[in-house]
């Protein structure tokens, strides 16, 4: 009973209820006009909510106490991030259950501050007076057009960066996928061979969720987005070689962010 009990303490530990977040939509040639752009980190979304940090997924994040000392007593939303292409090093030190010393590689972000009244800069302008070498508020810059949009684009993918974010400053809060707040990015293409179908859970319950693909250089990875409701029913089949768009290769030669494109042949 009492190691029960034990279990349930670190089970509930580990996790906080799963916070309801503004999230992106993708851009697709709209009419940007007088809105603002930033770069996209590539680092580990962390949503404060006023006691601790909390991933996407609901999980706790296990800062060290130095790190969120000085945090608001309010809401912010933001990336947890140390420099570009730092992605796998950003991920081991924050999912880290132990916080160990290289938290001091990494900073906070802001680029929101959830369910504060107005637009996006009455509402970043809550979090100024807590900005330090800690919490950062990612500068927003205003764009005139796409040909601009897509200058800054160019600027940030040859820095490394991961894409940028495009956001109407004049729109309120909201707590899901809106297209007031856009990510662009640049991808490339490949092909892989489908060699498994992955069963789908929630509304993909009675479809696939993901399939497991194979590289020519043999190395596997599963594509779980990209595919309509009636290709999730109806999957290419396992054989078909497929195309599909990814950001850059991981050092252990998988691809990130893999999205379905289209079927090309079947082997």
């Amino acid at each position: 009973m009492r190691l029960a009990i034990l279990l349930i303490i670190f089970s509930l530990s580990l996790f906080a209820e799963k916070p309801k977040l503004l999230l992106l939509k993708t851009y697709k040639e709209q009419n940007i006009s007088g809105w603002v752009m930033s770069e996209k980190l590539d680092g580990i979304r962390a949503y404060w909510n006023g006691k601790n940090l909390i991933s996407r997924g609901g999980k706790i994040i296990h800062a060290p106490k130095w790190f969120t000392k000085n945090y608001p007593p309010f809401e912010i939303d933001g990336e947890l991030w140390s420099k570009r292409g730092d992605f796998e090093n950003i991920s081991s030190i924050v999912r880290d259950k132990t916080p160990s010393p290289k938290w001091h590689e990494i900073k906070h972000y802001i680029f929101e501050v959830p369910h504060a009244k107005g637009g996006l800069f009455e509402r970043l302008a809550k979090v100024k007076p807590y900005e330090n070498n800690i919490i950062k508020i990612i500068p927003q810059i205003f764009l005139k057009d796409k040909r601009e949009l897509k200058q800054f684009l160019t600027t940030i993918e040859k820095k490394g960066g991961e894409g940028v974010v495009v956001r109407d400053p004049k729109a309120l809060y909201i707590e899901k996928r809106t297209n007031k707040a856009l990510k662009v990015k640049t991808f490339l293409d490949k092909e892989c061979t489908i060699i498994a179908h992955n069963r789908g859970y929630g509304k993909y319950k009675n479809s696939i969720g993901s399939v497991t693909c194979r590289m020519d250089n043999n190395i596997t990875f599963k594509i779980g987005s990209g595919f309509s409701d009636k290709e999730r029913k109806n999957p290419p089949a396992i054989g078909s070689l497929i195309t599909f768009k990814y950001k850059e290769f991981t050092r252990y030669g998988k691809p990130r962010f893999p999205v379905f494109l289209r079927v090309r042949a079947t082997k």
